[in-house]
């Protein structure tokens, strides 16, 4: 059977991706898509699936390593189904004490990786003085919060620093000790106390977050602790627009292809961006300057199984109806299936999130930086509306604008939803 190599797929210019976890050993038979490894870069975690069915005979990462593109992830001998109905009964007649802790590759092959490895996590992760061990996605996390690793004590693999750590540390006593004043005072109201003993009261149970919250929840945090944030609350007049939207789906029903109300909504937002350009930029850090983007790049918040991803549709303003309209759909469909690539998440500059589908009259989304605003859609409504005879029922969509009020002030921010929301009832004017 012939042995085949997978490899670290291409990550663009990211420049740090970890190994968040191996899920394979060797002897495994794996089947063609089932995950191989979790990698995590600066944006976001995802699975890499194997592109073939077979047993793995060398696995060449383990957790915590760094990587780049066209690493070895693993061999894999492809085509071997042998013992495959044989390995259940094998597997449930192990018990705990009789699996190996872990299963590892031959000398050579181990001797092969770190020489390959070492090198570049000194050179990528840990400074030749560096007094501690901890991966770039860690180090980013300890920046995040401004926190000393060299007061951190490591309990991941050969002492290396885990953010676990990082958190212990932050919630403990020694926190003014590692702590800048800086981001001591703006992150002091949220400060907490220690929990009580809930159990006390009833029965409980601690679930642990999911892998998207891990990774998104700092960043949240971040942005709306450093961000000025102000939301501006609007509606529009989408009856006209629903119209028309029905009459395309039925146009179009035969490609299997449907128009969601947000396909239309891109459209005007771009519109708007190219009207409004301070809401398509990033504040420069310091606060001297912005950097206006001459490109139109939609982050598209997507609510999934494992949580909240925003891939993003590419240079929305080159593109027609229709081809916004297949792109989300696929990339919605990729984003629920945990198949989503680190470039389908890179490049935003501008958020929408969509709650139309659950429904709210309104909410406040957080800027997601380097960005400087984000679009909040909420459910569309029945509304009586006077037109100087009588109350007419109008189809009406509310909408929020949150937005850095360092880079846009309130009336600026009144224009852009003033205008937007002519826009949106009015399609046409997106042409203009």
């Amino acid at each position: 059977m012939p042995i085949e190599r997978i490899t670290v797929p291409d990550f663009g210019d990211v420049q740090e991706i970890t190994v968040v976890e191996v899920y394979v050993s060797a002897g495994d038979l794996v089947a063609e898509e089932d995950p191989l490894v979790a990698l995590e870069s600066e944006k976001a975690v995802m699975d890499i699936p194997s592109p073939f069915s077979g047993k793995i005979t060398e696995v060449h990462l383990k957790d915590g390593d760094t990587v780049k593109n066209e690493d070895i992830i693993v061999l894999i001998e492809v085509g071997v189904e042998s013992d495959a109905e044989e390995e259940p009964e094998q597997k449930q007649e192990q018990s705990p004490e009789d699996l190996p802790e872990e299963k590892i590759p031959s000398e050579p092959v181990q001797s092969e990786q770190q020489e390959r490895q070492e090198p570049q996590e000194k050179e990528i992760a840990e400074p030749p003085d560096a007094p501690y061990h901890a991966t770039p996605s860690v180090r980013a996390y300890a920046r995040e919060l401004d926190v000393d690793l060299s007061q951190v004590k490591g309990t991941g693999p050969k002492g290396r620093i885990v953010k676990e750590d990082i958190q212990r540390l932050v919630e403990s006593g020694m926190k003014d000790k590692v702590l800048t004043a800086q981001t001591t005072a703006a992150t002091a109201p949220f400060d907490q106390p220690p929990l009580e003993d809930f159990s006390k009261y009833g029965e409980i149970e601690e679930k642990p977050l999911g892998r998207i919250q891990k990774i998104s929840g700092p960043h949240l945090h971040k942005s709306w602790v450093t961000i000025p944030h102000v939301t501006h609350f609007a509606e529009a007049d989408i009856t006209d627009l629903e119209t028309f939207r029905k009459q395309l789906n039925e146009e179009v029903s035969g490609d299997g292809l449907k128009f969601s109300p947000l396909v239309f909504i891109i459209k005007a937002v771009v519109a708007m961006l190219k009207e409004y350009p301070l809401f398509n930029c990033s504040l420069v850090p310091g606060g001297q300057a912005i950097i206006l983007k001459k490109y139109y790049h939609m982050g598209i918040a997507v609510d999934t199984p494992g949580g909240l991803v925003v891939p993003v549709v590419k240079n929305a303003d080159q593109k027609g109806i229709r081809d916004i309209g297949v792109e989300l759909n696929n990339l919605s469909s990729k984003a629920r299936e945990g198949k989503l690539a680190i470039q389908d998440l890179q490049g935003a500059t501008f958020t929408v999130s969509s709650l139309g589908g659950i429904g709210g009259t309104g909410f406040t989304p957080i800027v997601n930086s380097p960005q400087v605003a984000i679009l909040g859609l909420s459910r569309s409504y029945q509304k009586p509306v006077w037109d100087g005879q009588s109350f007419i029922p109008r189809l009406t969509l509310p909408f929020s604008l949150s937005y850095d009020h360092r880079v846009i002030d309130g009336a600026e921010a009144a224009r852009f939803c003033r205008s937007l929301s002519k826009s949106i009832a009015d399609l046409r004017r997106a042409l203009l």
